[in-house]
This record gives C-alpha cells, sequence and structure tokens, in this order.
C-alpha cells in the first residue's frame, strides 16, 4: 500500500495502535501520539539521554538489512549509550525520513523492530516522527534512561594503576559486515536469478551485525550493583577507538595485552578464512556494543573468574602512551582505524 492512501496522520495512527500500552516497567505516562511525553522515573534518580542517527548508503545498505533489524539495531545505538553511563532505558522517541520507493509495509516492518527492541530493553515509545527525504531513508532515534541518583558513569575518570577491562566478545560484528559485503559483490555480478547467498555457518557473526543487543543485562554494573567501574563507556567504533577516546579524556595511557582480547575461537577462524587479522578487527572492527570500563587495582579480585568480563590491561600515566603489548612481548602505539563504514562519525 502506497503510504500517500492514507497519508502521514493515517500512517502515524497506524503504526502507534502496535506499541499501546507500553511496557508495564516503562515509567512513561502518555500516550506516543502525545504532543510531548512524561516520564517519572522514580524518586532519587537523575535521567539520561542518548541520541543515534542513521543514512542510508552511509550506516546501513537495504539490499541485506532487513528492516525490521534496521529498526531493533537503531533503538540499541541509542540505549547502549544509556547503559554506558550506568542507566536503564525508560523511553524512545523516533523520526524516520522515508523517500517515494517506501510502501506502508515496509514503515510497519522498521517499526516492528524497533517495537521488539522496546520490549527487549522495557522501555516505551515517547513518540514517532514520519518526513518525506530525497535519498533514502533516514533514521533517527533519542532514548531516554534514568540512574540512581550520583550514580552516573563517566569515560573521563580513568585513574592511572587502574585495571581496564571488557565484556563479551570481540570482532565478529565486523566479520558478519564484512560477509554482506561479500555476497553483495557476488549479487552484482551474478544477478538476482542465478544468486544463492552462502554464509557457510556465519549466524553468529550475522546476527552481531544486523541485530546487536545492548548488554542492559550488565546494568547500573558489569561487576554488581555494590562496585562501581571508575570509569566506563560502549565499544562501538572499535576497542582501540574508544580505549584511546577514554584515555584522552581522563588524561592517562593504557597497556593493552593482545593474548588477553577477548576473540572467540571461531572469530579466529572466520577471520583467518577472510583473510583478516583477528587483532586488527577486534581493535578496530567496531560496532560489538560491549562495554568497556576500569577498575581500580584494589578491586582486582571482583573481576577474577568473573564469567562474560575480561581483564585486557591496565591504565598508565598518560606520559606512557598508549600501547598495545604483542604476544610476543613487543609494543606498539594503539592506534583507531576504523574499518567500519556502518558507524556514525
Amino acid at each position: 500500500m502506497e503510504i500517500a492512501n492514507i497519508g502521514p496522520a493515517g500512517l502515524r495512527e497506524r503504526i502507534l495502535r502496535s506499541f499501546r500500552p507500553a511496557p508495564v516497567s516503562s515509567p512513561l505516562l502518555t500516550d506516543p501520539a502525545d504532543d510531548a511525553a512524561v516520564l517519572e522515573p522514580g524518586e532519587g534518580r537523575q535521567m539520561i539521554s542518548a541520541s543515534a542517527m542513521m543514512l542510508e548508503g552511509v550506516h546501513f545498505d537495504l539490499v541485506y538489512f532487513p528492516l525490521r533489524y534496521l529498526g531493533f539495531k537503531a533503538v540499541t545505538k541509542g540505549v547502549s549509550r544509556i547503559v554506558a553511563m550506568g542507566g536503564r532505558a525508560e523511553g524512545v522517541e523516533v523520526s524516520v525520513g522515508l523517500s517515494a520507493r517506501f510502501q506502508v509495509e515496509d514503515v510497519e516492518a522498521l517499526m516492528s523492530g524497533i517495537r521488539e527492541a522496546c520490549e527487549t530493553y522495557g522501555c516505551g515509545l515517547m513518540g514517532c516522527h514520519f518526513t518525506s527525504s530525497r535519498t533514502g531513508l533516514m533514521l533517527s532515534t533519542h532514548v531516554v534512561g534514568s540512574v540512581e541518583h550520583g550514580r552516573y558513569l563517566r569515560s573521563d575518570t580513568a585513574q592511572a594503576n587502574d585495571l581496564i577491562c571488557v565484556t563479551g566478545d570481540l570482532g565478529a560484528a565486523f566479520l558478519g559486515l564484512t560477509m554482506l559485503e561479500r555476497e553483495k559483490q557476488v549479487f552484482d555480478r551474478m544477478g538476482q536469478e542465478d544468486y544463492a547467498p552462502d554464509f557457510g555457518g556465519g549466524a553468529y557473526f550475522l546476527s552481531r551485525q544486523m541485530r546487536p543487543v545492548a548488554r542492559h543485562d550488565l546494568s547500573p554494573s558489569p561487576i554488581g550493583t555494590e562496585i562501581r567501574p571508575s570509569a566506563m563507556t560502549e565499544v562501538t567504533e572499535g576497542l582501540a577507538g574508544d580505549l584511546l577516546r577514554l584515555c584522552d579524556l581522563s588524561s592517562v595511557g593504557c597497556r593493552i595485552y593482545e593474548e588477553r582480547l577477548p576473540i572467540l575461537a571461531e572469530t579466529r577462524q572466520q577471520a583467518e578464512t577472510l583473510g583478516l587479522d583477528p587483532t586488527a578487527i577486534a581493535c578496530n572492527g567496531g560496532e560489538d556494543y560491549e562495554l568497556l570500563f576500569t577498575l581500580p587495582l584494589t578491586d582486582k579480585e571482583l573481576i577474577e573468574g568473573l564469567e562474560g568480563v575480561t581483564m585486557i590491561g591496565f591504565v598508565t600515566d598518560a606520559s606512557m602512551g598508549c600501547r598495545l603489548v604483542s604476544s610476543g612481548g613487543s609494543e606498539t602505539p594503539l592506534r583507531s582505524q576504523s574499518t567500519t563504514t556502518t558507524e556514525e562519525p
């Protein structure tokens, strides 16, 4: 069905029906059709907000990116930033720019992914807005969250001698993007009739790229509610880029160890199959949506043996710079070489 047949107001109402009522856990007091949103996060909590934008041809390619997954990922981008500050997502507002080629069913598919994300993260839809676009699909999300008063985390508070830790595993999302781009090239060369995609057991890599999940399961802290990291940020631009930014903001240096990087065996194997360096994609691949944090040395025992958290190095004085220590013990400057085209600048 063409959008012109029901008009912008009809499209909006059609979409909003599926978002009512808001999740029970959401503090949202208003309907998404209201002029603005009212939230009541509870006594003793502070508000956090984060925004993200995705542009077709820059951050995603609809040749291989399903609209439903795109909607889910757009919400994840904002939620991940809330989680990185020790908060929980409470509500999301969505703005969508649509070119003439999109049908009502396309919008419904996109919004079904956003609805699924709201259910996953326990947040309500504060509002959605549609407008025309001359250059394809534009998707913007604004996520509002809350955190216990005075307990928010920052990325400029790391101290010398702190431990550097990261959650989950790294590099899988970039492998998913590499596989999708490879298959697109085959598709362009062979044509639609003769094309049969071959992802060869790459389901995990594809899911990490197309439907990443923010680490809301670890909020407000990856190591329990009683102990706070000294600093924390998300891993979206690649471990190297995000760690360098954290060090720059905190006016410190760092040492991280190649042999300590959390790279799954299947990620190493697939990277080598594709002719890629596992360490390079872990450091620069991006879009892992994991948490990178620092912790006082006195709390080292809290993470030893903690499942899903890896200690990868330590914070140094700024004069020592930021370096990667190889498996052989040699040190090289830690560099950010963004290899992904899907993350906003």
